[in-house]
């Protein structure tokens, strides 16, 4: 009982490696996609969208991860490269989302989030990116 408990530590401890890998990937993500700092933007600016839209990219990364997880193959091994492949699919789809939200809208969706008064569209946005990602949940198996 106590080598299946520390079996089970050791998986949290790498998959949370994992997940917390994929979530800073997925700030950079934001990052990239709207201009000038995030970090400034939210943490010294405290600008309501682009913090609502980083908060619904975290969240829906780590959807993906937990769902990985809790379908994870009976390997280990697979179970890993599964929650690291469909994470990082979760991520690119996510800025596409995002690229494609910014075709079909005026302006420019990165300005639009960056702007210090609530708006919409970072709403919509956030929208966007978290309804992605429950796609990517639903695929996997």
């Amino acid at each position: 009982m106590l080598d299946d408990l520390l079996e089970g530590a050791g998986r949290s401890i790498v998959f949370g490696g994992v997940g917390i890998m994929l979530m800073a990937v997925g700030f950079v993500l934001i990052d990239v996609l709207t201009p000038g700092k995030l970090r400034d933007l939210i943490w010294v600016e405290r600008n309501p969208n682009a913090a609502l839209l980083l908060a619904s990219n975290q969240l829906g990364i780590a959807a993906i991860v937990f769902t990985s997880i809790f379908t994870t193959y009976e390997s280990f091994g697979q179970g890993l490269a599964s929650t690291a492949l469909f994470g990082l699919i979760g991520i690119g789809i996510m800025g596409l989302a995002f690229l494609v939200l910014d075709w079909l809208t005026p302006g420019k969706l990165g300005e639009v989030i960056c702007t210090q008064d609530r708006h919409p569209g970072a709403l919509v946005s956030a929208a966007s990116h978290f309804g992605a990602a429950l796609i990517v949940c639903a695929c996997i198996s």
